[in-house]
């Protein structure tokens, strides 16, 4: 009997043991993230997460299920590649650093379920983060169509969270939503539901055990839909979700639909210190390589707008040649013209313009509307763009009237047929050496360095929306030092910054030095900017040089300083000159200590505002430099 128990025990011992084996753990090249993988309760696979030796994700499911097959539960593995060291250099056209190197250490799990159908999920850890997505290796010549994704992230209770609400689709003017433009939630416990009730937007930011976590997704293909984030109160984790039935191009496809072989999305969790997020490129490092494009067409650079001030009168023949004009003598490439050029000016008057614009080293882009029948918006050119005979059709008559890039709002969501809309538009406006800035649009995740001539996208509460009513403006503060530690981190942010004088019928909560520092502060390949002639006018000769010579994109960019709603401090380098900005979120002063020691004891200058204005002060970037910013102020320095 005795002989007996000891045998049981040791079973029980070897049973744990062989347990404890079956968990593999991949990990990134220098060790610091961590990730175990293993099968769970009912044959379901997890994984955990951790950064430097703690716990930043817990137990979390993986998963597909497939309307003709179960990629959840009752899997096997049947093999688990070893590492594979994967690397990559390319270039971006704008963005937070031209030359990228990206390595990673490669995982592959293959799956098999009970069928004997195959999936496997393929890891890459690098040293910023986790990417991951699942692969359908064999082939048919039938449609699959997925009906859910089973991915969760599971982070311990005492987790915060930054978070945008997404919009219920159909809503708002003129059914416009989801324009992907809500209040972000700052600080939020991270089981908190969205107030809204469709979850949330990628990029989302967590905090946790003071690791920071961006999540988000990235090259996203045609043969699939956008998703997000919805928490699930069963799993205690937040899991992705699919888009909302409305959001579709008419007819087209809901949910993802493909043949085989068939990859997904990545998922991407950048992991560390909020300067590692922060300057961290996972979004564009595992976004598709770039089409075969000659780029010589595609400039970055500032742009004059009327209409964000000046709102629909003003789209004229007349105003179009003043803010021509305005951007010849600001040295600013562009100048768009916006909703409802095509009758209020007219495509013959629009040629002048181009003609004119051109003499003046200046490129015009136009305004047009996406919508087919998904909204209402009366706003035009509409339906213009909705196939690809219409788009080769109307591209030709802008590349004859010598227009340069075009700008596209009203978009209808995230469902897949809407996401192979945006791809079309991109690679039709290509062919055409169109650059594009989609606007009232979803977030771009990595289409940056797929599509190099777009070069924005809107997908923020931006500078539109405080001249539209005083609540925005009130928050504009907090909402602007949120921006670079979530939503802009990995894509281009159309915000239309700025403005210098003032507002129609809107008190600005922020100082002139604030506003002068987010077309720095911000990442876009293009800068519509909000502040027009006369407004320009009034500021001082040293303000107006500066804008003069603002580049949009960057050799290379670094975190200072900052924390997301409170503060943010960032240098941006182009060739040989360095650009330091900063604004203050909160509504008392702070002073920072600087270690400016990268730029290399250059001089240089700073412009900020006291009570009499702006003022512009010779300075020394030494190892440490004092900077005071005044409730909601801001600095600019260049070296």
């Amino acid at each position: 009997m005795k002989t007996n128990i000891i045998l049981f025990i040791c079973s029980l011992f070897l049973v744990a043991c062989n347990s404890e084996k079956a968990v593999t753990v991949f990990e990134s090249p220098d060790k610091s993230i961590q990730l175990e993988f293993n099968l769970g309760t009912n044959k379901t696979p997890f994984y955990k997460a951790s950064y430097n030796n703690k716990s930043v994700i817990d137990s979390s499911q993986l998963g597909i299920i497939r309307e003709d097959a179960n990629f959840y539960n009752d899997l096997k593995i049947i093999g688990i590649s070893k590492p594979k060291l994967v690397s990559d250099s390319y270039t971006m056209l704008q963005g937070k650093r031209k030359d990228i190197s990206y390595t990673a250490n490669q995982y592959t799990v293959e799956l098999q379920n009970e069928k004997g159908d195959l999936m496997n999920i393929i890891f890459q850890l690098s040293n910023d983060g986790i990417a991951f997505r699942y692969q359908f290796p064999e082939s048919s010549n039938d449609i699959k169509y997925i009906v859910e994704e089973k991915t969760t992230y599971k982070f311990n209770e005492n987790t915060k969270a930054w978070l945008q609400p997404m919009s219920k689709a159909k809503t708002g003017w003129a059914n416009t939503n989801p324009s992907y433009e809500e209040h972000y939630q700052m600080g939020i416990p991270v089981a908190e539901k969205s107030p809204i009730g469709e979850g949330w937007v990628y990029p989302a930011l967590f905090n946790t055990d003071n690791t920071w976590v961006l999540i988000s997704e990235t090259a996203l293909n045609e043969n699939y839909c956008g998703s997000r984030l919805k928490y699930n109160d069963t799993a205690s984790a937040l899991q992705v979700t699919f888009p909302q039935k409305e959001e579709i191009f008419p007819d087209g496809a809901l949910n993802p639909e493909s043949k085989l072989p068939w990859f997904t999305p990545w998922r991407i969790i950048t992991i560390g210190s909020l300067k590692t997020v922060t300057e961290s490129t996972l979004g564009t490092d595992l976004a598709d390589k770039a089409i075969d494009l000659d780029t010589s067409f595609i400039k970055s650079g500032l742009s004059s707008w009327s209409w964000v001030l000046l709102k629909d009168d003003f789209t004229t023949f007349e105003t179009s040649m003043k803010f021509i004009d305005y951007a010849a003598d600001m040295h600013w490439p562009y100048c768009l013209i916006d909703a409802d050029w095509d009758t209020k000016i007219g495509y013959e008057k629009i040629k002048e313009l181009a003609d004119y614009a051109k003499t003046k080293n200046v490129k015009l882009i136009l305004w047009y509307n996406s919508s087919g029948s998904w909204n209402t918006t009366p706003y035009h050119p509409k339906g213009k763009l909705l196939t690809h005979k219409d788009r080769v059709e109307e591209f030709t008559k802008l590349n004859n009237i010598g227009i340069a890039g075009l700008k596209v709002d009203f978009f209808g969501g995230d469902g897949q047929s809407m996401i192979a809309y945006y791809h079309g538009i991109l690679k039709d406006a290509a062919a055409h050496k169109l650059t594009v800035n989609f606007h009232g649009a979803t977030l771009p995740r990595g289409w940056q360095r797929t599509y190099p001539n777009l070069l924005t996208t809107e997908a923020i509460k931006g500078e539109e929306f405080i001249t539209f009513g005083q609540e925005t403006a009130d928050l504009q503060p907090s909402h602007c030092a949120m921006l670079p530690f979530t939503r802009n981190v990995f894509d281009p942010m159309d915000f239309t910054p700025m403005v210098l004088d003032s507002i129609p019928n809107i008190t600005r909560k922020t100082t002139a030095a604030f506003e002068l520092a987010l077309p720095v502060l911000f990442l876009s390949g293009i800068q519509h900017i909000a502040e027009i002639p006369e407004g320009m006018a009034k500021q001082p000769q040293f303000v107006i040089d500066y804008l003069k010579d603002i580049p949009t994109n960057w050799d290379d960019s670094k975190f200072i300083e900052g924390y997301p709603g409170k503060h943010a401090i960032m240098a941006r380098k182009k060739g040989d000159t360095w650009f330091i900005v900063g604004i203050n979120g909160d509504n008392e002063p702070k002073a920072f200590d600087l270690d400016l020691s990268f730029v290399n004891q250059k001089d240089g200058f700073i412009i900020l505002e006291d009570a009499s204005g702006f003022q512009q002060n010779p300075i020394k970037a030494t190892d440490k430099l004092t900077v005071t910013m005044k409730a909601h102020d801001g600095f600019v320095m260049k070296f």
